[in-house]
């Protein structure tokens, strides 16, 4: 089972990883002033929720995670890869404006978020294609 995991980066810049809509018995959540610090204390979250269960004798379902970001998240996470520069030339986006998006300063809208996601999957699709010689 793979359950969806969203991060996002709250008002007061910090974040949290939850599930949106829980299929599982049990709850956890992750907090962090970044989101990497977010996936991880997740991630601890689910371990300790797995040790509760045998130390109370009960069945516990496995799941697996997928986590999905909101852009703010997303572009904290991925800025220590991807330079803003380089996400400009990707998305087309231009870098004060992820700056923005980054730090909250502004929230992108509808259409900025499907033409960013739309770009970085297909640039996700050209580096499948990578062959070295």
């Amino acid at each position: 089972m793979t359950t969806k995991v969203k991060i996002e980066r709250g008002e007061d810049g910090t974040y949290g990883a939850y599930i949106e809509n829980n299929t599982l018995p049990y709850g956890i959540i992750g907090e962090g002033n970044t989101s990497s610090e977010a996936i991880a204390d997740f991630k601890n979250s689910y371990i300790e929720m797995k040790e509760y269960y045998a130390k109370i004798n009960k069945q516990f379902i496995e799941s697996e995670f997928s986590f999905v970001y909101d852009l703010a998240s997303f572009l904290n996470y991925y800025s220590k890869v991807l330079s803003l520069s380089g996400l400009e030339r990707i998305t087309g986006v231009n870098q004060g404006q992820l700056s923005h998006y980054l730090t909250g300063h502004r929230k992108p809208g509808k259409k900025t978020v499907e033409k960013i996601e739309k770009n970085l999957k297909e640039f996700a699709n050209e580096l499948k294609e990578v062959e070295f010689i």
